[in-house]
């Protein structure tokens, strides 16, 4: 069990990281701002891929925790991944936070103190074949989003960006904690849940993108986070026989809301105080 809290700590720091560091790379590039077609010139940008590279360690780190915690703990954990966002432009970008901001961010970490004490770590049920290959053909919808966000350049535009972010992700978490590994690794390719991580992943990856290049990364990660975790979350305990423990439900819904409450708080109060950062500096 301790294992499996290493590894969602471990994916935690790499999520938050791998955010900035794409956000650097979409500045670097010039893509910030402007259209999608801009963010061509990524593949000049070695931040970026580095923030990639270690968004997929996150995952890694992430998949295998999956095997051996609920859905609601693991994913709320990766939503308060803004904190450590916030934290790094904070202590490396020169970013301020103010005393709110650092209010939430505690705020959210009792929040995951609760869960990881009302959590009852296990395997997940399985879901039926079909219900796989559903989980496959969710990157349609958000294909869709990225579609609309191409032709709009309103707030909402990014808004839906970083919520199909947060779609794909929560169907991720759900394929990598339903993965069943066969005796034989080749037999992977005939594995809907496993083309399920890799497509969505891709979409993820790719509207994630879209959305840094049009929004701040605190805002953004914020939205995304907290699709993922609620949707995940109510999937893992309605459908994959995700549990806490006997007499601790209240415990686990009230850091439920205390880890989702911070680290929406902590975007809101992050990218309030960017704007008077800017302001100042005009």
């Amino acid at each position: 069990m301790a294992l499996g809290y290493i590894l969602a700590v471990l994916a935690t720091l790499a999520s938050g990281s791998g955010s900035i560091l794409e956000a650097i790379g979409i500045r670097r590039a010039g893509a910030y701002g402007g259209r999608s077609l801009d963010l061509i010139a990524l593949r000049r940008q070695w931040l970026y891929f580095l923030g990639l590279g270690v968004d997929m360690l996150g995952f890694a780190f992430a998949a295998a925790a999956l095997h051996r915690l609920p859905l609601f703990l693991v994913q709320s954990m990766l939503a308060f991944s803004v904190g450590v966002t916030a934290t790094i432009s904070v202590v490396f970008m020169g970013a301020r936070l103010g005393a709110a901001g650092w209010g939430s961010l505690l705020v959210g970490a009792i929040g995951l103190v609760l869960l990881g004490v009302s959590a009852e770590p296990g395997p997940a049920q399985s879901l039926p074949p079909q219900w796989r290959w559903v989980l496959v053909a969710m990157t349609i919808p958000v294909f869709a989003i990225a579609v609309y966000a191409r032709r709009h350049k309103h707030v909402w535009a990014t808004v839906a960006l970083a919520f199909g972010a947060g779609v794909s992700y929560s169907v991720v978490g759900i394929s990598a904690r339903t993965l069943d590994f066969p005796d034989d690794t080749w037999r992977l390719v005939l594995e809907p849940a496993a083309w399920s991580i890799v497509l969505n992943g891709l979409a993820a990856a790719v509207v994630f993108a879209m959305a840094l290049q049009k929004g701040g990364p605190t805002g953004v990660t914020a939205i995304m986070f907290t699709t993922n975790t609620v949707l995940s979350s109510f999937v893992g305990l309605v459908y994959l026989d995700d549990h806490v423990h006997e007499g601790y439900v209240t415990v686990a819904a009230l850091g439920f809301l205390l880890a989702i409450g911070g680290a929406i708080a902590l975007a809101h109060y992050a990218a309030d105080s960017r704007q008077h950062e800017l302001a100042a500096a005009r």
